[in-house]
């Protein structure tokens, strides 16, 4: 592969239509890391503000409870479940049309580096429409949480998104209660022993510390979990109407509500923490951004997903020392990444995900708009990587195995002979080159050129090896 080919496909999503190829690849990846622009002009118009995150999430709330209240009712309750019926299928149209935005952004961007870097940090701070109330808040966490802040430090990229409504709802921190709070003895006063009581609820400290910091092997343990989440306690979504009173609005529809925070200090993994507000979680998140595990967990995740499933030891190094050295800050390592000679070979190193191939495809063909929103989602749904579904709070994976299935591999020559038939073109030799300069191999071009219609010869294309690996 030459650089230019490197930098287009294994840095980039994939060759635009009509544009001019780098004659500097690696200036051309740096200059991206400036000109990223957080919040392009089709994303201006989506409301991420706090009003709206507030609003929905009251209203998926009030939809839920509407819906239970209903079918306890019976025929009395059709009305009731009707209304929250309705309420949550708009939030199911309201990640249509955020999906269709993300697609949309990623086959037009002129920064297309860094705009495979925001899809890597969102998938490394997963959330997952599995639970049905964060359908309408996915869209906003990668817009408003994720974007902004892959060009700073990673202890704000961090805050960001795990404190976003979409987090703190997904793993059910936005419920979660210190069983020695003020909140909880009220509770107990009230309940008396009886109907279930809700309490300490440990997903979101666990996830941070196994998934999004110091990773699996990162020197935490149950005790670490367990002070963290205590700690993290307070923390939830400014549209909970019970707890509005008691709460402080962060932003972004994310609020503290004092009374339900465990009082007292807290130790995690070796540090104290006296801090006796929302601070005291704000501490914790501060420290783990910049921890030496967390270094190496986020190096080793970005050197496998630019360089390969068995990341080169030198590499990982390399990014973590650039991490370290620099208190966590991404532009440091992203241009660490850059300039990685392992990330420079000349061999395939991997297997393009649902994603990204689709998103080459649609850079290449030209298709910039899609009057068919469903049909976009249906596709990567039916390749295994619908937007913003992965089936775990780790995100999807990434390692090739998982996706070069021979099922998965007869599911993309389908879609490649729909997408060669509705989308007609006439140069597609020439277009093969311009997508693989230096890079496209002879048996590709043989193959392109004796396809009986430019449609064959595209399908071809968009599965031959240069366009399934990167």
């Amino acid at each position: 592969m030459s650089e230019i080919s490197i930098a287009l496909n294994r840095y980039g999503l994939g060759y635009r239509r009509g544009q001019n190829a780098p004659s500097n690849p690696k200036q051309w990846l740096l200059n991206q890391l400036d000109n990223f622009e957080p919040t392009p002009p089709m994303l201006a118009g989506r409301r991420t503000d706090t009003t709206m995150v507030t609003k929905l999430f009251a209203e998926i709330q009030d939809a839920r409870r509407m819906r239970r209240q209903a079918r306890m009712a019976g025929p009395e309750g059709e009305q009731d479940l009707a209304a929250a019926v309705k309420t949550l299928r708009s939030g199911r149209q309201n990640y249509i049309e955020d999906v269709v935005l993300r697609g949309q952004v990623a086959a037009t961007t002129d920064t297309p580096f860094a705009e495979r870097l925001v899809h890597f940090w969102a998938n490394h701070f997963a959330v997952s429409t599995t639970k049905p109330q964060t359908a309408t808040l996915v869209g906003p966490h990668e817009f408003s949480a994720i974007r902004p802040h892959i060009g700073g430090k990673f202890a704000n990229l961090l805050k960001s998104a795990v404190l976003h409504p979409a987090m703190l709802v997904y793993l059910d921190q936005f419920q979660s209660v210190g069983p020695g709070s003020p909140a909880m003895q009220r509770r107990r006063n009230r309940q008396r022993g009886n109907g279930r009581q809700r309490g300490l609820n440990e997903n979101l400290a666990r996830e941070i510390l196994e998934l999004h910091t110091l990773g699996v092997s990162g020197g935490y343990n149950q005790a670490d979990v367990t002070e963290f989440a205590r700690a993290m306690t307070g923390w939830t979504v400014s549209g909970i109407r019970q707890a509005r009173r008691f709460s402080a609005d962060f932003g972004n529809g994310t609020a503290f509500v004092s009374i339900a925070h465990e009082p007292g200090r807290r130790t995690v993994m070796g540090r104290k923490y006296a801090q006796k507000d929302h601070t005291q979680a704000l501490a914790v998140l501060d420290d783990l951004a910049t921890h030496p595990s967390t270094a190496k967990h986020i190096a080793t995740k970005l050197a496998r997903h630019f360089a390969g499933d068995e990341p080169p030891a030198a590499m990982i190094a390399r990014l973590e020392t650039a991490f370290l050295r620099s208190g966590g800050d991404l532009p440091t390592v992203h241009r660490a990444l850059i300039n990685s000679p392992e990330v420079w070979s000349d061999q395939p190193l991997k297997f393009r995900q649902p994603w990204e191939w689709t998103i080459a495809m649609m850079r290449a063909a030209g298709i910039e708009k899609l009057p068919q929103r469903r049909r976009f989602i249906g596709i990567l749904t039916e390749l295994g990587q619908a937007p913003w579904r992965p089936p775990s709070p780790a995100g999807y994976d990434d390692i090739g195995a998982s996706w070069a299935a021979p099922d998965a591999l007869v599911r993309r020559v389908e879609v490649a002979e729909r997408v060669a038939n509705a989308v007609p073109l006439s140069d597609v030799r020439q277009l093969a080159e311009t997508m693989f300069p230096g890079a496209l191999s002879s048996a590709t071009e043989t193959a392109i050129r004796r396809a009986e219609s430019n449609s064959q010869a595209l399908a071809l294309l968009l599965v031959s090896p240069e366009m399934l690996r990167r």
